[in-house]
């Protein structure tokens, strides 16, 4: 079931905001639901990766940079019609109203967003953390680093806005979290 590809008028825009802590499978479910849509994937780690090139990660010209990459593409993609799915692992360095600001620039387009939030228990967590493919893009990869931010990620998690579909990535396979956030966009 492809749901479109954006393109359309402005009304037609969809943003599928799936985030999640650090090795909860937001790559894996979003890739599946890219195939399944049509919506262009737009993962985080796009632009993180292209900023951290030049700027220290956390820095403020990196900070800055980030997001305002981030929201002029949702500005772009909202004001051409063309339906999204951004990746997102809540954290720190990230602007607390940052979902609030998309939230903002999609809906003043007449789109329309879903916020997909992923969960996953600890221990499973940390047995993907390092998960060789998770090198592609310089994803955190060490259990200790992960264990001592634990504290201030949840945190950030807690801020996130309620999802709408939310779903434990450890006991529902990817495919089925996948029909789960395709009902809830034809509902």
């Amino acid at each position: 079931m492809r749901l479109g590809q954006g393109g359309g008028s402005v009304s037609d825009m969809r943003l599928i905001f799936l985030y999640g802590p650090v090795a909860s499978g937001k790559l894996t479910v979003a890739r599946l639901l890219a195939e399944q849509t049509g919506f262009a994937l737009f993962h985080n780690h796009l632009i993180v990766d292209a900023v951290a090139s030049v700027f220290p990660f956390g820095s403020d010209a990196f900070v800055r940079l980030r997001e305002r990459f981030w929201l002029e593409t949702f500005q772009a993609s909202a004001e051409e019609g063309r339906s999204l799915i951004f990746t997102f692992a809540p954290e720190p360095t990230v602007a607390p109203d940052f979902p609030d600001k998309v939230s903002d620039i999609v809906q003043a387009a007449g789109g329309e967003i879903l916020f997909v939030g992923l969960s996953v228990a600890a221990d499973i967590q940390e047995q993907r953390l390092t998960a060789p493919d998770r090198a592609a893009f310089g994803k955190l990869r060490s259990v200790a680093m992960l264990r001592e931010m634990r504290a201030d990620l949840d945190a950030c998690l807690r801020a996130m806005p309620a999802a709408a579909v939310a779903i434990d990535t450890g006991i529902t396979l990817p495919g089925n979290a996948v029909a789960r956030i395709v009902r809830a966009l034809s509902a």
